[in-house]
């Protein structure tokens, strides 16, 4: 499947792909330091996996004509450009991987296969307030934590509680856009705006600082 790129605005544009093999020649823009991480992954899914994420970002900046400089990740597990231009989230779940670029504006995307088991781990990353919203369902459940995580890999720093400190405003499942909002950190007054779907059985949400 070729990748399938959205343009967002004119500075930003995200790219959806289903993971496949992934022939070497395919591979050859990648960074030295970036081939190296992929010849130490021993696993052969989690090599597709990766990848998939590094063509899908590649093409999302084919679509603005930029060069990819290659990535890497920060102490916090974010990934930054090696060139220091632009922002990227990257993300994968069984069969598909998924990027954004923003030229100059941090963002984060995630996807998640919606299962049943994650109406029973709700209490580790939902607020009471949250747990009163959501219906009893695991695609509601899906894109509250799915939506959490977007909001996580946007702000970039480690030790932020899904459960503590990102909170969700009251959303509807079939909704395109929620709301959140980060407590007890240096973004208390900053507002997220999550955009989401549902794919088949794969939840997408991405935001945009």
């Amino acid at each position: 499947m070729q990748t399938k790129i959205e343009k967002i605005d004119s500075s930003s544009a995200l790219a959806i792909k289903i993971i496949e093999e992934q022939a070497i020649e395919h591979l050859e823009f990648l960074s030295f330091r970036e081939k190296l991480s992929l010849a130490n992954i021993s696993h052969e899914e989690k090599r597709k996996e990766w990848a998939t994420a590094r063509i899908a970002i590649k093409d999302t900046l084919d679509t603005f004509h930029l060069p990819y400089p290659g990535f890497f990740k920060d102490e916090h597990g974010k990934s930054l450009a090696m060139n220091g231009n632009g922002f990227v989230s990257l993300t994968h779940t069984e069969g598909m991987a998924a990027a954004i670029f923003h030229q100059d504006t941090p963002v984060g995307i995630d996807m998640d296969l919606v299962r049943e088991k994650i109406l029973k781990i709700g209490y580790r990353f939902l607020d009471p307030a949250e747990v009163d919203f959501l219906e009893k369902d695991p695609v509601h459940y899906t894109l509250a934590w799915s939506a959490k995580e977007s909001i996580f890999k946007c702000q970039g720093k480690r030790g932020i509680s899904f459960r503590e400190n990102i909170l969700l405003e009251p959303f509807d499942k079939k909704s395109n856009a929620i709301w959140g909002k980060i407590y007890g950190t240096d973004h208390d007054d900053h507002h997220f705006q999550v955009r989401a779907r549902v794919l088949d059985q794969t939840v997408l949400t991405y935001t945009i600082w």
